[in-house]
């Protein structure tokens, strides 16, 4: 994982244009991107796995 851009969660939010609620209850689901759980209890999305569920989002909807 060195060297890999790893972003916070208010950041992919403000990305994606989401609130916290609803990216919970899309993570519910199983659709969305996958965080990575730091020890200390804050949260991680890598740069490559928001670029990559981008994609896959904008197959379904083409």
């Amino acid at each position: 994982m060195a060297g890999t851009k790893m972003l916070k969660l208010p950041e992919v939010l403000e990305e994606i244009g989401m609130s916290r609620a609803a990216f919970y209850r899309m993570r519910a689901r199983g659709q969305a991107p996958k965080l990575r759980k730091l020890p200390n209890g804050q949260v991680r999305v890598s740069r490559a796995d928001l670029d990559a569920w981008w994609e896959r989002c904008t197959e379904h909807a083409a």
